[in-house]
């Protein structure tokens, strides 16, 4: 049960949402003390708790590739798909940044290319620091506007591969999407 996904679930992509996470880093994550302790009876509202604790994102570390608590998160939450009212209130979270963190992540690996620029171009104006695990163990500190940009234009952040998404211009043409208006662009006018 602890590494099923709900039955009711939907697919995302056409897939199990748990595939999204690459096997070898999904089993990894099943075998992880973190997962055993604090994964396994999670519901979306318990999710919370969890999603405040955490002190770091990234994605696996180590060379016996050791998951972070931030990716075992993400799993969790594809196991368990909370209504997109929960993400977004992830995502509007301005208190605890990995909080936001995480609902930026998962929103980027199941929402439709429109919602991902409606939601997340707007943490554009976040510049909190954060800090990133990476491969080999060490710390990093980045943005969070740093990490929202690796999310909409990179094809692995976290050692997870992202689904792809439309192009922001072609979202554009199709007027699906309003033209962006960057906060820089007033300050641009007042210097001209």
């Amino acid at each position: 049960m602890a590494n099923r996904t709900l039955k009711d679930a939907k697919s995302i992509h056409g897939t199990n949402p748990q595939y999204l996470v690459e096997k070898i880093i999904r089993s990894r994550i099943y075998d992880s003390q973190f997962w055993k302790e604090s994964c396994f009876a999670l519901t979306a509202e318990l999710m919370v708790d969890k999603a405040m604790e955490l002190r770091f994102i990234g994605g696996v570390y180590g060379g016996n590739i050791k998951p972070t608590p931030f990716i075992c998160l993400v799993l969790k939450f594809l196991q368990i798909q909370p209504e997109k009212d929960i993400v977004v209130e992830f995502i509007r979270n301005e208190e605890f940044k990995y909080v936001r963190a995480l609902g930026a992540f998962y929103l980027r690996l199941t929402a439709s290319s429109e919602d991902c620029y409606k939601y997340l171009e707007p943490l554009y104006n976040d510049y909190r620091k954060i800090r990133r695990q990476n491969r080999a163990g060490c710390y990093e500190i980045v943005q969070m506007d740093e990490f929202i940009d690796e999310l909409l234009r990179e094809e692995r952040v976290c050692d997870v591969i992202l689904p792809r998404i439309q192009k922001r211009h072609i979202l554009e043409e199709n007027s699906e999407l309003e033209l962006r208006v960057s906060l820089l662009d007033d300050d641009m006018d007042e210097e001209e």
